[in-house]
């Protein structure tokens, strides 16, 4: 089943956070179709949070979609050559977001691998969110798309990830949101190997 607008509209994004471990994040590009389970994601609470690119309501070309009502991607380049894929959440004007930085592999491997330059399979074909982007063929033109499809789309197919195997922690890359980088805004699954090798503060 494809995730309804109304699981991203809500107005708890760390809850949403979470229960996207062990749903499906599902591309289809010139129809080549690939897919993985949600291993790990960062939530991003929009203008009071000093690590959101919409921090202090700061609104500009590649932010404004995240503006926009739950349920759109947010693709932005980071360092000038990874694409990073985010998830729209809140109601519009409420600029909350969630940072999907890995997936175990489920369908289109070889896609995967190709579009990776890659030879076989190991965890690092989908860990990290640059890495992920890639093996999913996810770019930033990508971004403001609805993630009920045509291209890009998350489906339940029945995984429950349990409490007790979903590990918080504090998210990459942002030491310089101060306190707020202290944050464990980040979410995984406890064992899994796809999970990112970054680390947090």
């Amino acid at each position: 089943m494809v995730l309804p607008e109304s699981f991203y509209t809500r107005k708890d994004v760390l809850k949403i956070a979470r229960e996207l471990l062990g749903k499906v994040l599902v591309t289809e590009f010139e129809g080549e179709l690939t897919s993985g389970m949600i291993v790990e994601t960062e939530a991003y609470a929009g203008a009071t949070d000093k690590a959101s690119h919409a921090y202090g309501s700061r609104r500009t070309n590649r932010t404004e979609v995240m503006y926009k009502h739950g349920g759109a991607a947010y693709v932005y380049l980071c360092y000038g050559i990874h694409h990073l894929f985010n998830v729209v959440t809140n109601l519009q004007d409420v600029p909350h977001a969630i940072l999907i930085r890995a997936i175990e592999p489920l369908e289109g491997i070889e896609a995967m691998l190709e579009r990776r330059g890659k030879d076989k399979l190991t965890s690092s074909l989908t860990a990290g969110p640059g890495a992920m982007s890639m093996a999913l063929g996810i770019r930033t033109g990508q971004t403001g798309s609805s993630l009920q499809g045509p291209n890009i789309r998350i489906e339940d197919r029945g995984v429950k990830v349990p409490a007790k195997d979903i590990v918080a922690a504090t998210r990459v890359g942002v030491a310089y949101a101060m306190d707020d980088a202290l944050r464990p805004y980040r979410f995984f699954i406890k064992g899994n190997k796809y999970v990112s090798k970054g680390k947090g503060l």
